[in-house]
């Protein structure tokens, strides 16, 4: 299904200005298109990249890894820190084994370390605080993801959702698949949570399947 959020002739001409990935991120890219496995709109991945090069984070929690495409993007950008990321997927959490395996040896100051089960469970067991947390995982539950991680963000840290306009269907039921209602339901009101939310200064993008971006206020602003 194409994405109704940004115009198609715009979208190939913000594409067509990006740098063409080389190495594993290449190889992640071709890899995820033969196998239909979902990974960060290109233009994401770039603004990811020139987000995270300004912000300079030393440790990334990521909700939704799949083959590790998005945390290689990250780790490219980091240089050194660590990034924690959760998959709930066996096959797809060996698949990021490999990927991350192959990460070592070219950025060995950064660690990535991946922790496969139900992130409700898994983000329990982890010390924060973290500076990002991403969240890419089931759009019905990212309101659950968000209440379960939030006390592991650090201050002023910042929280990025990926996915959160779905095709456009959460912004307009003109566009909506009946099969997709609860899941844009779900989403809609994660989006009115932290849209409202007292802590937190949010941004909704139309860019790639849309993106939110939470900045964490911090004791002083509260």
């Amino acid at each position: 299904m194409e994405s109704k959020i940004v115009d198609q002739h715009v979208e190939s001409y913000i594409r067509s200005l990006l740098p063409e990935h080389s190495g594993l991120l290449k190889e992640l890219e071709t890899f995820a298109g033969l196998h239909k496995v979902p990974i960060i709109h290109p233009e994401i991945a770039q603004y990811m990249t020139v987000f995270l090069n300004i912000t300079k984070p030393k440790r990334i929690l990521e909700i939704g890894t799949a083959i590790g495409y998005s945390a290689s993007i990250f780790a490219h950008s980091m240089k050194s820190g660590h990034i924690d990321t959760i998959e709930l997927n066996e096959i797809m959490a060996e698949k990021a084994r490999e990927t991350f395996s192959r990460l070592e040896g070219i950025l060995p100051e950064v660690s990535v370390t991946i922790h496969q089960g139900d992130a409700k469970d898994v983000i329990k067991t982890l010390d924060g605080p973290y500076d990002i947390i991403f969240i890419d995982a089931a759009k019905g539950h990212y309101q659950a993801f968000f209440e379960t991680a939030y006390n592991l963000l650090s201050e002023n840290g910042i929280i990025v959702s990926d996915n959160v306009l779905y095709k456009g269907m959460v912004a307009t039921n003109e566009y909506l698949v009946r099969r997709k209602i609860t899941i844009v339901k779900r989403m809609r009101k994660y989006l009115d949570f932290i849209s409202k939310h007292p802590n937190l200064e949010t941004t909704i993008m139309p860019m790639g399947d849309g993106l939110a971006i939470s900045y964490k206020k911090g004791s002083n602003n509260e």
